[in-house]
């Protein structure tokens, strides 16, 4: 039976200090500490009431249903907005936990509990697009091996320009040698063309051609690329740099149109395939993107490939 009892009576009748009761009990200082500690956790008194006894006095510094309940988690929703304010660190609330939680969790424990509850915390706001407002463009990543040179078989990697408004999901794609200004500059113009009007805002990527220094509030944007804006009378905004969700219409339509440019080459023979102009048109779609089935297909010089999918039609232009 542990001697709580007589530790309470020699540290409050006597006024003894943990190493005198220590020594005079034959137990540690370490114990009589977490007695006292305890005791006055549960409230208890000196002198302690005449109906308890050594078994109750035990329970109540002792709880049997604290070691069912396990250690105590944190308030993650009060980390995390602590976390918010300036010069609060995560180590800080840790002692703080344990300040109130003497058996809670330890440092390393502590911290990986609170990355996993923040990695819940990634939610994504729907953004309503209004008709006509703005307009992401962006190069896809991958590029399309086209023939040069049909005697020798020389190729030469295209990459594909992808412009698309944000309310309706029209979609402006075209093959350039290269991912320059003059490339950038053109293709927008060619979109602009294509969609009969211009929007208030383009959200291009942040590419060197486009933006010279990247900056959430005031990017540099290239003169040309700038000049060529101003054409048109648009407004550049790019999106923020390693933030693909800030263009997420383009960044679907991109992945839709190298789907078909890719099915065209694995179909097509490269050796019949010289620069493409691809006209993607969804008017009876309803921004609807869901691919069907090709219907025809012919990829001979010159001539014109159409394939037809169940939501919008795609005109292929093989050109000379």
């Amino acid at each position: 039976m542990r001697m709580i009892k007589e530790v309470l009576r020699l540290h409050h009748s006597c006024g003894l200090s943990n190493k005198q009761i220590s020594k005079s009990l034959g137990c540690s200082r370490g114990a009589v500490t977490e007695y006292l500690h305890r005791a006055e956790a549960a409230g208890l008194e000196w002198p302690l009431p005449e109906e308890l006894d050594d078994a109750q006095i035990e329970q109540r510094l002792f709880p049997p249903s604290a070691k069912s309940r396990g250690k105590p988690l944190p308030d993650f929703n009060y980390i995390h907005t602590e976390l918010k304010k300036k010069g609060v660190v995560l180590i800080q609330l840790w002692a703080e936990y344990r300040e109130d939680n003497p058996d809670g969790y330890g440092l390393s424990q502590f911290c990986d509990l609170y990355r996993n509850y923040a990695k819940t915390l990634n939610l994504v706001m729907r953004i309503e697009h209004k008709a006509g407002e703005k307009a992401f463009s962006d190069f896809a990543g991958k590029t399309l091996s086209i023939v040069i040179n049909p005697k020798t078989g020389q190729t030469k990697e295209a990459h594909l320009f992808v412009c698309t408004l944000g309310a309706s999901n029209y979609t402006f794609a075209e093959l350039f040698w290269d991912e320059t200004t003059e490339s950038w500059c053109n293709g927008h113009a060619a979109a602009f063309s294509y969609f009969d009007g211009c929007p208030k805002f383009v959200i291009p990527d942040n590419p060197k051609p486009v933006v010279t220094k990247a900056n959430p509030y005031e990017p540099d944007i290239n003169p040309s690329f700038a000049q060529m804006a101003a054409h048109y009378g648009v407004a550049v905004t790019p999106a923020r740099v390693k933030k693909p969700k800030d263009k997420a219409k383009v960044e679907a339509a991109v992945g839709l149109a190298t789907r078909w440019i890719l099915a065209v080459d694995r179909i097509a023979s490269p050796r019949n395939l010289t620069l493409t102009k691809i006209l993607c048109s969804d008017a009876r779609s309803g921004g609807n993107c869901n691919v069907g089935f090709i219907q025809q297909l012919e990829c001979g010089i010159g001539e014109e490939v159409i394939v037809h999918n169940l939501a919008k039609d795609w005109a292929v232009h093989i050109l000379d």
